[in-house]
């Protein structure tokens, strides 16, 4: 009896959507971490670099906050991609304190091959969808980010 349980504990949480989207957000991630490696990048890195260009230029407190994020990890994020040449560092002149981040050109290239990294992490892993599926699979997980699980 203990062996029919198992076997039905089984197939109940491959038959989940947390299950199925932890696993296979897994596998996906690894193969974006892969691609983006080759740039000398992170998968945070393109995080940073995703945030910047979707905004005005940002404090790196400001930055963590939108990342949901500790404060550190976007001054060490900040440091490498400084050293790549990828984002400005500049003192605001209203709060010398602060210094409010921006992409250089060269970020804005790296971004550009980030989005050519995770196009063809996608193609790879929606490979066996139609077209149909495929979108109608965006559309659910855009849904899904907007409504985000509490944390």
């Amino acid at each position: 009896m203990s062996d029919v349980k198992e076997i039905r504990g089984a197939e109940a949480l491959r038959a989940t959507v947390v299950f199925n989207l932890g696993t296979l957000g897994a596998l996906a991630a690894d193969h974006f971490a892969e691609r983006v490696e080759e740039l000398g990048l992170k998968p945070k890195h393109a995080g940073v670099l995703a945030a910047l260009d979707a905004g005005a230029a940002a404090s790196q407190q400001e930055l963590a906050t939108r990342l949901g994020v500790a404060p550190s990890l976007v001054v060490a994020l900040a440091d490498q991609l400084q050293e790549l040449g990828a984002v400005e560092r500049v003192r605001d002149p209203e709060d010398r304190r602060r210094q409010v981040l921006t992409l250089t050109p060269e970020g804005r290239r790296l971004l550009d091959l980030c989005v050519n990294a995770a196009e063809a992490a996608d193609a790879n892993l929606t490979a066996a969808l139609t077209d149909p599926e495929r979108a109608t699979l965006t559309h659910a997980l855009h849904t899904l980010a907007r409504h985000r699980l509490p944390h």
